[in-house]
């Protein structure tokens, strides 16, 4: 059986495994290589997403779980690449290696959705569950803030 959902406001179908991790569709079969693949554990936030707006870890979470429902990766936030959060890291070059900052970029994001004037007890209450090798969570911080604050340094 098919089952519908919506990825970066296009509708999909699928036919394969209902229990195939949602990072597994979007990475193979959708070709949306911007959601990495990081501990497959639910440890590092690598993988997260949004779905209906709220931060998801697309490692852990079934495609059928999303039947009906709108996925957003980060090609789907800013298709241009300029969504506040993203336009901040790299104003503040966040990026070090790189390889976890979608992951931290869809969270951020979605913390100001919720809220837009986060202290920093908010922003590490957030972004507790999403680490960085390289320890670049100063810059991450910054970015964040910067972004709260309409990309004003």
């Amino acid at each position: 059986m098919a089952t519908a959902l919506i990825v970066n406001g296009i509708e999909r179908r699928f036919d394969g495994d209902a229990e195939m991790p949602l990072l597994w569709y979007l990475r193979d079969e959708l070709g949306l290589t911007g959601t990495k693949f990081g501990c497959g554990i639910a440890q590092c936030g690598t993988c997260i997403v949004h779905i209906d707006g709220a931060p998801a870890l697309a490692c852990q979470t079934p495609v059928a779980l999303t039947v009906g429902r709108r996925v957003t990766t980060i090609e789907g936030l800013s298709p241009e690449g300029n969504h506040p959060v993203q336009v901040a890291w790299r104003e503040l070059n966040v990026a070090q290696c790189g390889y976890c900052q979608t992951g931290q970029i869809m969270q951020a994001a979605a913390l100001l959705r919720d809220r837009p004037d986060p202290s920093d007890a908010d922003i590490d209450a957030a972004m507790n569950g999403n680490l960085c090798r390289c320890g670049t969570y100063p810059r991450i911080r910054a970015a964040i803030r910067q972004a709260a604050k309409g990309g004003k340094p």
